[in-house]
């Protein structure tokens, strides 16, 4: 599949009706999008004049543009389509860090496209969820950009059925025909695990986020993985279940380093919990790494900061926003050319700094 020369993505394949002539067809975005080699949103941000499309590019969808004679009109476009050129993006948890480092790349990107976008901080795995559910249906909005969706929650499946456009970002919904945008958090946990073991770890605590979660699920499970390829069995005893929170990890690190065999590593569910599992070890007086290792996951920008200098695995977190944007706008504005639900999933990597070590000698 070709991809697109300015953000490196597949650019897709656009399904025409059978009926008519195309030739008789205004020209659309995306025409000149074929036309001129690119993928849609490209051409937006080209014509938009947009400092990041090189100037090649530009060039090249300006020559097509006159060609086929395209020439943009958002208000009539918007007067046609009743569009708000507004999008909602649903965030449960403001207070952790890792969600403005995903909503700033979110917003610059649909602002670059010419979007406006409403914050909804409400949670959608509760009943009051239903109000959030009315407000976006109210005709004011022209798609939603969901970033913390449960497996369970029925608020996403809702939003299908009424017809919004929608994009599911970090996490996805088990059977749920949407577009989402992902990171492999099965693939990282196992590459984070086999570090560990490699390092000779054997007894490995896991602190992961709610069960509900895809996110939580999924590096449990790679990390259950990489422990059966050494054959090792995960110990039930060993794993704990809260929040995303500082305080589920520091109260968690807290009971995990009391038992009798304590482990010698803990993977957190996330880099707020490491951060809560650091602060519990440092205030029983248990050294990180010296006495055990603690393993992150995100690598939001905090991880890097000198008082943590957290070993973690790093999802791209603006890659993912930037791409999660740009997949919205291309289903707002041409969902019936799009059909079903895509799928773009991010490598994740480890990145080595000063909180895993070999365990202690004789553990």
């Amino acid at each position: 599949m070709a991809l697109d020369p300015v953000s490196n993505t597949p650019r897709l394949p656009v399904a025409h009706s059978e009926r008519g002539d195309p030739s008789d067809r205004a020209p659309t975005s995306w025409t000149v999008a074929r036309a001129a080699g690119v993928s849609q949103s490209t051409v937006s941000r080209a014509l938009r004049g947009d400092p990041r499309v090189r100037e090649a590019t530009r060039l090249r969808v300006d020559e097509a543009a006159r060609r086929l004679g395209y020439v943009p009109n958002s208000l009539a476009s918007g007067l046609v389509s009743r569009s708000t050129r507004t999008v909602a993006v649903v965030v449960s948890d403001l207070t952790n860090p890792f969600f403005p480092s995903l909503l700033t790349p979110v917003y610059d990107e649909l602002q670059l496209m010419g979007y406006r976008v409403v914050l909804f901080t409400e949670r959608t795995d509760i009943p009051t969820g239903q109000e959030t559910l009315r407000r976006l249906l109210d005709r004011s909005i022209d798609g939603v950009l969901v970033t913390t969706a449960t497996l369970d929650s029925r608020f996403a499946g809702e939003l299908q059925q009424r017809g919004l456009p929608m994009v599911l970002l970090n996490r996805y919904i088990d059977g749920l025909d949407v577009d989402r945008v992902i990171s492999d958090n099965f693939g990282g946990a196992v590459t984070g695990g086999r570090h560990l073991l490699d390092l000779g770890h054997r007894r490995v605590g896991i602190i992961r986020g709610p069960a509900n979660t895809s996110t939580s699920r999924d590096r449990t499970a790679g990390l259950v993985e990489a422990l059966a390829q050494h054959g090792i069995a995960h110990d039930p005893g060993l794993l704990r279940e809260g929040s995303y929170s500082h305080q589920s990890g520091y109260q968690h690190t807290r009971e995990l380093l009391r038992l009798p065999e304590p482990p010698t590593a803990i993977f957190c569910g996330n880099d707020v919990v490491a951060f809560g599992a650091v602060d519990a070890a440092l205030s029983l007086g248990v050294r990180v790494p010296q006495d055990v290792s603690i393993l992150g996951f995100d690598d939001i920008p905090m991880a890097a900061w000198e008082v943590f200098q957290l070993t973690t695995l790093r999802q791209p977190i603006g890659d993912m926003a930037r791409a999660a944007a740009r997949m919205l706008a291309e289903r707002i504005e041409h969902t019936a050319e799009i059909g079903p639900g895509r799928e773009q999933m991010f490598a994740t990597s480890l990145v080595r700094r000063a909180t895993v070590d070999r365990p202690p000698a004789g553990r």
